[in-house]
């Protein structure tokens, strides 16, 4: 299939793309573990859980990895802790919602898209009502490619916090919708919470140096998960909270 341009008056022939896109998995590997070696991430773990997800991925569930969003350098370090963590077998079979403008310039979209990227066109850039058809089809693709195997990562927030790094912002119903529909295909999705913490005074747009060996946590996985979306994404932000406060207290 021809690769469309990303816009939103394309949407459909976009999604219609990154529901059969395939990512090089060679290639993802690769790329994933030189951000491991670049950004040097310090991962730890809530008791026991460095075991419990390592049998999650053997057992092939389909998790739903959702991360605090606090840089615009947030997706590779993360890609850093998936190198660095019982994660790494699902690299090259997880699909991650970034920001349409990520997939302007050929050489950021092919990056992107190595790292399994899905587009989202967000409200605040277009209107609610403008990107009300996208996203729903956004959130059957996302829900289909779990449905055929595929593992999901969010930054659940949306967008960077510029707010407070220590707490955790406003999730967007859109984790719960997706999720919701997954359930309804038969997926049952096990949720995993990873805060992250570079430290005080970090900007949204740092230098690499700024946010290298930063501070992981991953907290208790669930797979009892309410059933409307909105209880989904209150569930997320309390238990998100407690996976960023890990991960400042072992800054």
């Amino acid at each position: 299939m021809a690769q469309p341009e990303v816009s939103l008056e394309n949407a459909e022939a976009v999604y219609d793309y990154y529901l059969e896109h395939k990512q090089n998995r060679l290639l993802a590997m690769s790329a994933y573990a030189l951000l491991a070696r670049r950004y040097q991430p310090r991962v730890s773990y809530a008791d026991g859980v460095q075991q419990q997800l390592a049998q999650l991925v053997k057992s092939d569930r389909r998790l739903v990895v959702l991360v605090n969003h606090l840089t615009q350098r947030d997706p590779y370090t993360v890609a850093a802790v998936a190198w660095r963590s019982p994660l790494r077998p699902t690299i090259g079979r997880v699909r991650v919602l970034a920001k349409d403008e990520l997939f302007i310039d050929p050489k950021q979209r092919q990056r992107v898209e190595m790292m399994g990227a899905i587009p989202v066109f967000r409200g605040k850039n277009y209107g609610i009502r403008q990107v009300n058809a996208a996203g729903q089809r956004m959130m059957d693709v996302c829900a289909e490619r779990m449905r055929r195997g595929d593992d999901l990562a969010i930054f659940p927030e949306g967008t960077c916090n510029d707010v407070d790094p220590a707490q955790v912002q406003a999730v967007g119903s859109g984790v719960g919708h997706i999720t919701a529909r997954a359930m309804k295909l038969g997926v049952a999705p096990t949720f995993v919470f990873i805060g992250v913490s570079y430290g005080p005074g970090v900007p949204t747009e740092p230098a690499r140096e700024q946010v290298r060996s930063a501070s992981f946590f991953i907290d208790t996985p669930t797979d009892e998960l309410p059933e409307r979306p909105g209880d989904i994404a209150r569930m997320v932000r309390t238990r998100l909270q407690a996976a960023v406060d890990g991960a400042i207290a072992r800054y």
